[in-house]
């Protein structure tokens, strides 16, 4: 495909640079590096496309030919203030030339705490919990997710869990037995964690013409747990209820309004610990600090990561001060909560309610407005959904998914699948008007001419 087909797209006024794609991908440079990396990795590497970054800058990435391309993944919903935001940067810098490394289970590691009060503040309201919040910090979602269970199996000393068919949890052991995305994702590697038992994910966009959409969703929650109550999972026994508010690697799913109420009502009724995995939806992602927040519901446990840190390897889970009753001991972590990670944080953090959270709201409304108008000029786009900076197009398969994806990168667009057929777009949290209307109409003319091909 020839690259004057976008030249419309180049012509728009932007401040942000411009796209710039020298010549056909990858580049010589990125060529011999892709050769070099594939002769030693491990095979298990999901590459999508051949991208080698050498730096990045805001909603910016150039690779080590030179090549600039305009990035809507984020590094999957992780640069939350773009690439190397200046006050991270110092702020890390700061941080290096002081302490890089204590361990937070053994001692009071610099900003360890700072972090755990900040976060504790911002855990969602509700009617159940009137009381402080505790934090546990570690390095990853999957570690928070592996955490948040250990805690409610404390806590009720029972050992079932329900998680939901789409659902992306994470790959270790334990985490990957919630985790039902993609069987690739579990091929070969059972027997995993017992007990666990998956249950449907409603789209709102599947809501009957003829149902009202709150009465739809909790129905949805009342058919599918009175089901498995009823058959392999006694509620007594059912320890946690785990859940994505917005699902992720399932294809960026939103729940109808009446579902994650509903989910609450009966966890309440029979002892289970609602946890929320917010994993790749919190801090600002959707335009809320979590995406539960649109609901209203306050769970018992909240995971977090990805984009807390703007990059950082950082993660944690939270609880009410009841909940996280657990004796010491009982859980810990040798880089959770590094001085590293902690400051990135805070920075992050204090830029999101600043302004990014606000932005993730505008520019999201925005951009999935102009996709959603895709669903008129082309056959091929399906469902457009998300909230904010959180936006997944469905289109009609896995094939038309995967070849608009590899092109946009061929003409300067970074793009990422989820779930079988779903364009995920999750950009920067600092995106622009401008630049959004740049990723934009490169996605529209390369769609069309799928379309037209």
């Amino acid at each position: 495909m020839s690259l004057s087909v976008l030249e419309p797209v180049q012509d728009l006024h932007v401040a942000s640079p411009s796209i710039h794609i020298a010549g056909p991908l990858p580049g010589p440079k990125a060529a011999a590096m892709i050769a070099a990396d594939e002769a030693v990795t491990s095979p298990s590497l999901t590459r999508v496309y051949p991208l080698v970054p050498e730096r990045g800058e805001g909603c910016w990435v150039t690779d080590v030919d030179g090549n600039r391309f305009l990035d809507f993944t984020a590094g999957i919903a992780v640069c939350t203030t773009g690439h190397s935001h200046p006050r991270v940067v110092a702020a890390v810098q700061a941080q290096t030339a002081r302490l890089i490394h204590m361990c937070g289970s053994d001692f009071y590691s610099p900003g360890y705490g700072e972090l755990c009060a900040k976060l504790a503040t911002l855990a969602p309201k509700g009617d159940k919990y009137d009381e402080p919040w505790r934090v546990f910090l570690c390095n990853s979602g999957t570690e928070s997710v592996e955490g948040a269970v250990k805690l409610a199996r404390y806590t009720t000393r029972r050992r079932r869990t329900i998680a939901f068919r789409g659902a992306f949890h994470g790959r270790t052991m334990g985490a990957l037995s919630f985790t039902a995305s993609k069987y690739s994702q579990r091929q070969g590697f059972g027997p995993l964690l017992g007990g666990v038992h998956h249950i449907a994910f409603p789209n709102r966009s599947h809501c009957p013409a003829d149902m009202d959409e709150t009465e739809w969703g909790r129905w949805f929650a009342d058919n599918e747990l009175d089901a498995i109550f009823q058959t392999i999972a006694p509620p007594d026994e059912v320890a946690a209820l785990l859940v994505e508010p917005i699902q992720g690697e399932g294809g960026y799913v939103v729940p109808p309004n009446g579902f994650l109420q509903r989910l609450r009502e009966i966890c309440d009724k029979h002892g289970i610990m609602m946890i929320a995995d917010e994993v790749q939806s919190g801090f600002g992602r959707t335009g809320k600090m979590f995406a539960i927040e649109y609901w209203g519901v306050q769970p018992d446990i909240l995971c977090m990561a990805k984009g807390i840190a703007s990059g950082l390897p950082i993660g944690g889970f939270m609880a009410p001060a009841s909940v996280m009753a657990w004796h010491s001991g009982a859980h810990g972590s040798t880089w959770g909560g590094s001085p590293l990670g902690c400051v990135a944080a805070l920075e992050t953090i204090d830029m999101v309610e600043e302004s990014l959270m606000a932005n993730a709201q505008t520019m999201g409304d925005y951009l999935r407005g102009r996709c959603e108008a895709l669903m008129e000029e082309s056959a091929l786009v399906v469902d457009v959904r998300g909230k904010g900076l959180m936006i997944g197009i469905e289109l009609t398969n896995k094939e038309v998914t995967h070849e608009l994806m590899v092109r946009c990168f061929e003409h300067g667009l970074l793009t990422l699948p989820a779930g079988q057929k779903v364009m995920r777009l999750s950009p920067p949290l600092i995106l622009s008007r401008e630049e959004a209307d740049l990723g934009f109409e490169v996605l529209r003319q390369v769609l069309l001419e799928i379309e037209a091909g």
